[in-house]
C-alpha cells in the first residue's frame, strides 16, 4: 500500500505553481462566491431565495434613510416579476462617491456610528453584491438640483453621467438579476409584500407603494401580530414601547410558540440573542407576578409575541442577517439579556397590574396547559423512552449526514431534508436515489391518525406521530428542528392525498409554526413520462403531457404514474436532486384553518357529504 504524505498519495501529484494563484477582484469574487455575500441563489419559489436578498439589501438602504428622518415614502416597482425598481426620498448618496459605494467593497458610510447610529447595512457589501449579481444595475442619486446616473452589467460600469433634474432628492435603483446564476427565477408576490410589511410595521409612519399599492403601518407590532395570527387571541394584545424597544403578545388555543423578531428593522427569521431575553424575562416575569410555581413551558405554550429592537453596530450571524449574535446594546454597553429583561419586568409586570381581567384571562390559559401537560405526563415519559431507543436504531428513519441543528453555518445544514413517505416502495425508492448528506427518509406504515380535535397527548401515544416528533426535534419549540425543509412525498392519487392532509392536519394541530416559518413542502411528481427513442420528458400536469405528445409524435411510449414506488430509483433521482419541485405549505390569517379542518378533516357531516356528491368527478386514464 502506498504511503499517504501530507494528504497527497505520490502519483496522483497536481502541478501547484504560481499560475494557480488567482487576484479576484470585488465584483468578480462576489460573482465567484456569491453565497458568501447572499446565501442561496435559488429561483424565487423559496422566501429565503437570494433574488429576495437582492431586494432587501436595497430596502436597507432606504429604510436607514427613513431612519435617520429623510424620506417618508419608497417605491417599489417589479416588472414581469423579473426587474426591480426602488426609488425612495432620502438625502441621496453622496454623487463625488457613487460608482465607488456600489462597486467597491468596505465602501460605505455606515462605518462612523454616528451618521447612522442604529442601521442595518454596517458591512459595505449589500449593495455592491446586488450590482454584481445583476446583468443590468442603475443607480441614480438625486442632489440639490443634479442627477448622477451610473450603470452597470455584471458590476461593470458602462455608463456614468451627472445632468440637471428638477426631481426631488434620494436615490434610484434599477436591477435585474442574472438569470445566467438565477435559473428561471420569478417573484413571488405573496414573499414580496410580507418582506414590505415587516418594514412598515417596524418604521410606523412609512409609506412604501409597491406596484402601485400601499402599505403602511400605524400601530406597528400590534398590526404584525394581527395580520399573521391564525387563532383568535385570548385577550388583546399587550403592546408595549420604550427607547430602542417594542414588544407586542398574546395567547392563543394553538400549541407551540410563535415569534417575530427584528433588530434594526430587519427581520431576523432565525431569532438571536433578543428573542431569547424575549422568551426568559415574558415567562419570568409572568411566573413572578402570579407568585405560583408555574412551569416555564406552560406560560409560553400558545403565546404568539414580538419584539423589535435597535442596536448600535449590531453583529449578525451570516452576511443574510437572520440571526443576531450581539451580546450588547452598544459597544462596551449594557447587555441585551439586561436590557430586554429589565423592560419586561418593569412594563408587563405593570400592565398586568392594571389590567386585571387580561391577568385573569392569561392565568386561565397557563392553567389549562398546565393541567393537560400533568395529565398526560406518564404518557410522555414512556414515549420518550421510546422515542430514546428508537433514535438510537429508529426503523422508520434513514438519517442524513447534516442537520439544520448542527448549527456549524454550511451550506449542507439549510439543504438538509426529509421525506415523509408512505409505504415501502416509495421509501425504497427515494432511499436508493437520495443524497445521503442532505436528505433524510421517514417511512410512514399507512395511513396516519387522524388527529383533527384531538390533544396533544395522541403524539405521544401514537407511536408514528412520537417517532416522527423525534426524528425531528421539536418536542420543545422548532429552535431544534433537524431538517430545514419537511417535505411530504405521496402517491398523487386519492389515498396519496388523503395522507398528505392528515400529515398536514397533525402540524397544524401541534407544530403550526412549523409551517407558518415555511418548513413544510409537497414533493411534486411526475404524473406521466413521454418518451421516444431520442428523448424521454417527465409531466407533472395534463397540459405539460400534450405538449410533449405534440413535440415527441408520432405515438411516443406513454407512461401513466400511479405510485411513487413505480418510478425507479434511477429516474427519481432527477426528481429530488437540486430542481426539484416542491410546493411550500403555507399558513395565513385568512385561511380559516378551524374552520377547514372542520370541514375536511371533522365528523363526517351532512354538509361535507353533500360537498363530495354535488363536487364528484369520475376520472379517466388519460394515458390509456
Amino acid at each position: 500500500m502506498e504511503e499517504e504524505i501530507n494528504g497527497l498519495i505520490p502519483g496522483n501529484n497536481v502541478e501547484y505553481t504560481e499560475d494557480n494563484i488567482r487576484h479576484l477582484d470585488d465584483m468578480e469574487h462576489i460573482r465567484v462566491r456569491s453565497g458568501m455575500y447572499i446565501g442561496r441563489l435559488g429561483d424565487g419559489s423559496q422566501n429565503d431565495d437570494g433574488i429576495y436578498v437582492l431586494l432587501k439589501e436595497v430596502m436597507d438602504n432606504s429604510i436607514d434613510e427613513f431612519k435617520m428622518g429623510a424620506g417618508k415614502r419608497i417605491e417599489v416597482n417589479i416588472e414581469d416579476n423579473l426587474r426591480v425598481s426602488v426609488r425612495d426620498y432620502g438625502r441621496g448618496i453622496p454623487q463625488g462617491k457613487l460608482v465607488e459605494a456600489v462597486s467597491k467593497l468596505n465602501t460605505g458610510g455606515k462605518y462612523d456610528s454616528k451618521a447612522f447610529k442604529k442601521s442595518v447595512g454596517l458591512n459595505g457589501v449589500g449593495i455592491k453584491a446586488v450590482n454584481a449579481l445583476s446583468s443590468r444595475f442603475e443607480v441614480r442619486s438625486y442632489r440639490d438640483g443634479k442627477v448622477r446616473t451610473a450603470i452597470f452589467e455584471k458590476g461593470v460600469l458602462i455608463n456614468d453621467v451627472t445632468e440637471n433634474t428638477l426631481e426631488e432628492n434620494g436615490t434610484y435603483i434599477f436591477f435585474e438579476a442574472d438569470n445566467t446564476l438565477f435559473l428561471n427565477y420569478s417573484y413571488q408576490n405573496t414573499f414580496v409584500e410580507t418582506l414590505l410589511r415587516n418594514y412598515t410595521y417596524l418604521n410606523t409612519g412609512l409609506a412604501i407603494i409597491y406596484n402601485g399599492q400601499r402599505i403602511l403601518s400605524r400601530h406597528g407590532l400590534e398590526d404584525l401580530l394581527k395580520d399573521n395570527m391564525t387563532a383568535e387571541g385570548l385577550y388583546d394584545i399587550i403592546h408595549l414601547k420604550g427607547e430602542d424597544i417594542e414588544i407586542a403578545f398574546t395567547h392563543t388555543n394553538q400549541y407551540g410558540e410563535e415569534y417575530y423578531s427584528f433588530v434594526n428593522g430587519q427581520h431576523t427569521t432565525q431569532g438571536g440573542t433578543h428573542q431569547s431575553a424575549l422568551q426568559e424575562h415574558s415567562t419570568r416575569t409572568i411566573k413572578e407576578f402570579y407568585n405560583k410555581n408555574q412551569d416555564y413551558a406552560d406560560n409560553r405554550n400558545g403565546i404568539v409575541a414580538a419584539i423589535a429592537i435597535n442596536v448600535e453596530e449590531p453583529q449578525f450571524e451570516g452576511q443574510t442577517k437572520t440571526k443576531l449574535g450581539s451580546p450588547s446594546m452598544e459597544p462596551g454597553g449594557v447587555s441585551i439579556n439586561k436590557y430586554v429583561g429589565d423592560f419586561i419586568k418593569t412594563e408587563v409586570d405593570n400592565y398586568l397590574h392594571k389590567n386585571p381581567l387580561v391577568a385573569e384571562v392569561m392565568l386561565q390559559k397557563i392553567q389549562d396547559s398546565e393541567e393537560e401537560r400533568k395529565a398526560i405526563a406518564g404518557v410522555t415519559k414512556l414515549a420518550r423512552e421510546r422515542a430514546k431507543k428508537a433514535n438510537l436504531h429508529n426503523r422508520k428513519l434513514r438519517d442524513c449526514r447534516f442537520h439544520l441543528s448542527d448549527g456549524k453555518g454550511k451550506d449542507q445544514e439549510t439543504e438538509s431534508c426529509i421525506f415523509i413517505t408512505e409505504g415501502d416502495s416509495a421509501s425504497g425508492s427515494i432511499t436508493k436515489s437520495r443524497d445521503v448528506n442532505t436528505q433524510a427518509v421517514f417511512s410512514l406504515r399507512g395511513k396516519p391518525l387522524n388527529s383533527y380535535g384531538l390533544t396533544k397527548k395522541v403524539v405521544y401515544e401514537n407511536e408514528e406521530f412520537n417517532l416522527l416528533q423525534a426524528a425531528l426535534n421539536i418536542e420543545d419549540g422548532i429552535e431544534g428542528l433537524r431538517y430545514n425543509k419537511v417535505i411530504v412525498a405521496t402517491d398523487a392519487e386519492v389515498d396519496g392525498m388523503h395522507i398528505r392532509l392528515l400529515i398536514i392536519t397533525f402540524f397544524l394541530q401541534f407544530f403550526p409554526d412549523l409551517i407558518k416559518k415555511g418548513h413544510v413542502y409537497i414533493l411534486q411528481t411526475p404524473l406521466f413520462r413521454v418518451r421516444n427513442k431520442k428523448k424521454t420528458n417527465y409531466c407533472y400536469t395534463e397540459d405539460e403531457r400534450l405538449k410533449s405528445i405534440e413535440e415527441l409524435g408520432p405515438n411516443p411510449e406513454i407512461t401513466r404514474f400511479k405510485g411513487l414506488g413505480e418510478i425507479s430509483p434511477d429516474e427519481f433521482k432527477h426528481f429530488i436532486g437540486k430542481d426539484m419541485r416542491l410546493e411550500q405549505v403555507s399558513l395565513r390569517k385568512t385561511d380559516l384553518v378551524k374552520e377547514l379542518l372542520e370541514f375536511y378533516m371533522g365528523k363526517n357531516t351532512m354538509e361535507r357529504q353533500n360537498f363530495i356528491i354535488n363536487n364528484l368527478v369520475i376520472e379517466e386514464d388519460l394515458a390509456s
